[in-house]
């Protein structure tokens, strides 16, 4: 293990001269282990709640008297939220105290989750779901921040990323899990006891969690983050309206605004004394990987799998229940490898962790083809497998690739930045997948199209990655 602790803590030179945080005094050193324990949980929580609408969807829908062109909001609110303040809660957690952004993170969850089991609406709903996504952005960007300072070795480190990452799959599968075993009785239910659970992790927090920062002086970088925002609402309504029809007006107008609000947030960062993310990083290759990572694990796998468990419940007469059993086996198997997968530290970079684990997605939904269409669900188990392992890959390499990628005392933004991407594919890989299975000759048609280019994507994200490697 000597050998591995060496490694690790030489491999990955910091990208900038910016000197290391200050060492924590005697009066305020972090309890290593509840920190990972409890920012584990609040990970596994919201990724709970963003994973719940999956199976239930069928029954949200039709009591919100959901149309199918906007069944993509009921699924895409969260990621939106999340995509759009993950940039700036981290840097707001680096500045201003990632216990403190991590708490108001987990409290808004708890009473915005609660409130969507109130929502009468799609729009109410869909509401509920975007400021759901904007409380876990605050969790997830100072998760990373609060774990990094709280084990300061590379070996503390390589544990507790990928430990967190770990509860990022299990948060995945009990989601599902969860929403399918209450769906019986009323589906408005799951959104009632995630609440509460959000709550009683930021009561213990408030108890336990220690205080940290890395401050930068000046004020909080707010055009980026409206200019940011809107940017990605545009392109994610630009997306959903394209399902019926992307040469219309509405979409092309939108795509324009997206251009247009995405120069703008470029132009306000260079100028910004505190930017929400530091553009000189898009000049080093761990970060372009990183990002690449995040972006297509939302695109090719994420937005498959968002759809897929609502999709057989329609075509093979699956409840909710049964899907939410089968999509265990995925999200299981991506919960045990990614626990596991930090003894590859020193062998396999999390670069080449990532290209395997887009090669296994690739391989097991490519399995898939045709399932749909004969009506088995037994043909999907392989696929399910392969792309579960896949997956496990993918979440144990990600966040600590994203916590290398910048200097040590911008964890929180180096994660928020990550995420921001795997999110914001996640969006468009929604609305993608919804669009191609309803709009091409059937939905066992459409299913096999949409398997096919999450492979497709796949495959180029592995070549993306191994082609972003470090300079000899």
């Amino acid at each position: 293990m000597t050998g591995l602790d060496r490694t690790a803590a030489t491999t990955h030179p910091p990208l900038s001269d910016a000197p290391s945080a200050p060492a924590p005094s005697a009066t305020d050193t972090p309890r290593a282990a509840p920190t990972l324990a409890l920012t584990s949980a609040a990970t596994a929580v919201a990724l709970m709640t963003y994973t719940a609408p999956m199976v239930t969807l069928p029954d949200t829908a039709a009591a919100l008297h959901t149309s199918v062109s906007a069944q993509a909001w009921l699924l895409n609110g969260t990621p939106l939220g999340l995509a759009a303040l993950l940039l700036v809660a981290g840097s707001l957690a680096d500045d201003y105290g990632r216990r403190r952004i991590f708490l108001a993170g987990t409290v808004a969850l708890g009473i915005t989750t609660a409130l969507g089991a109130l929502a009468n609406s799609t729009l109410l709903f869909t509401l509920t779901r975007v400021a759901q996504g904007a409380a876990s952005a605050a969790i997830l960007a100072s998760s990373l921040g609060l774990i990094v300072h709280a084990f300061p070795t590379p070996r503390g480190r390589l544990h507790a990323t990928g430990v967190w990452g770990a509860f990022v799959s299990g948060g995945i599968a009990v989601g599902p899990l969860l929403a399918g075993a209450i769906a019986g009785w009323d589906w408005r239910a799951a959104y009632a006891v995630l609440g509460a659970a959000a709550l009683i992790v930021a009561l213990l927090s408030a108890r336990t969690l220690t205080e940290s920062r890395a401050p930068r002086g000046g004020r909080p970088d707010l055009a980026g983050a409206l200019t940011f925002g809107l940017a990605l609402v545009s392109l994610v309504a630009a997306l959903t309206l394209g399902r019926d029809g992307w040469l219309r007006a509405p979409v092309g107008l939108l795509m324009l605004a997206f251009l247009v609000l995405t120069s703008v947030f470029v132009a306000v960062e260079r100028r910004s004394r505190t930017p929400m993310i530091d553009l000189g990083l898009l000049r080093h290759r761990r970060f372009l990987a990183s990002s690449a990572g995040g972006l297509f694990t939302g695109l090719a796998v994420i937005g498959l799998f968002s759809f897929l468990p609502a999709l057989l419940q329609r075509t093979l007469g699956m409840s909710a229940m049964d899907t939410a059993w089968l999509f265990l086996l995925w999200s299981g198997l991506s919960f045990a490898v990614a626990l596991q997968a930090r003894r590859l530290a020193g062998r396999v970079s999390p670069r080449h962790q990532l290209a395997l684990g887009f090669a296994l997605h690739a391989a097991g939904v490519l399995t898939m083809l045709g399932a749909v269409d004969a009506g088995s669900w037994t043909r999907l188990l392989p696929g399910f497998v392969l792309s579960g392992v896949g997956s496990g890959l993918l979440n144990a390499a990600l966040p600590l690739l994203a916590v290398e990628s910048v200097p040590v005392q911008r964890a929180a933004m180096g994660s928020g930045a990550q995420q921001t991407f795997r999110y914001i594919g996640s969006c468009a890989g929604v609305a993608l997948t919804i669009a191609l299975v309803t709009s091409t000759g059937g939905l066992a048609h459409g299913a096999d199209i949409a398997i096919g280019v999450s492979a497709g994507l796949a495959v180029l994200a592995a070549v993306s990655v191994l082609v972003l490697r470090e300079r000899g």
